[in-house]
């Protein structure tokens, strides 16, 4: 995921030169996009969702620790933008984004049931509500680099908060709502008719999601200190 992240700002920004070196006087698109109060769009994208574990104790080694096993899931999403001025705009992105981790807890005995509650794998339906700052740099002919951050809060529909089982009976819980903090880069592109604009940012959890098992020594959550999401979105917005 990091190669992933280096590589395709890499690219992006390396691109930045080369376009402005043959179209030093391109024709400009849109010309008056970003001189409106308020802009609209909608995205589409991926992500990959992952979870960061502290433990309350020193479980000796990397390799006793819960492996995360990442897969890419998808993102759709609207967006209100509102100009502060030429190169800060207030942005909110309300999306849902739909992943599945699978969990794999130490400890368990090398036998066919053993195993069956050693894996547990957590499909996540987030709507997710961040509200970025989003930080321009003068616009190069019919594109313009930028910077977002800001904070964000993710409502889990699929959490299973109110849920009386737990790992003993097959139901991992999480807390419904979770809290984060985003920081990413992108590129708008003006086309002729619209503004397209790919970016890619990193998601960081804030708070504990896990709700612990009833029993206090549970082998599943019984060790840790405190579980987080990490993730990455990429996103392609139209306006």
């Amino acid at each position: 995921m990091k190669r992933f992240f280096l590589l395709l700002g890499g690219i992006l920004f390396l691109s930045l030169p080369a376009n402005a070196q043959f179209n030093s006087n391109p024709v400009l698109n849109i010309e008056n996009k970003d001189k409106k109060l308020l802009n609209y769009g909608y995205f589409l994208g991926f992500n990959r969702y992952g979870f960061k574990f502290d433990y309350k104790q020193d479980r000796g080694n990397q390799g006793t620790d819960i492996q995360v096993l990442e897969s890419t899931g998808f993102n759709v999403g609207l967006i209100g933008e509102l100009r502060l001025n030429e190169f800060l705009d207030v942005r909110f992105e309300p999306g849902l984004y739909y992943n599945a981790r699978t969990l794999g807890f130490p400890g368990f005995t090398a036998t066919e049931e053993g195993e069956r509650d050693a894996i547990t794998e957590v499909k996540s339906t987030y709507i997710n509500f961040p509200v970025l700052l989003k930080v321009g740099m003068r616009r190069f002919g019919n594109f313009k680099p930028f910077l977002v951050a800001g904070p964000s809060a993710s409502l889990n529909l699929g959490s299973n908060e109110k849920s009386l089982d737990d790992n003993s009976s097959g139901t991992f819980r999480m807390k419904k709502w979770t809290y984060n903090y985003e920081l990413g880069f992108g590129i708008d592109f003006y086309l002729e008719y619209f503004k397209f604009t790919p970016s890619i940012r990193g998601v960081f959890g804030l708070t504990d999601e896990i709700i612990r098992d009833n029993a206090p020594n549970s082998p599943w959550t019984g060790n840790i200190e405190s579980m987080k999401t990490r993730g990455l979105f990429i996103n392609f917005t139209f306006e």
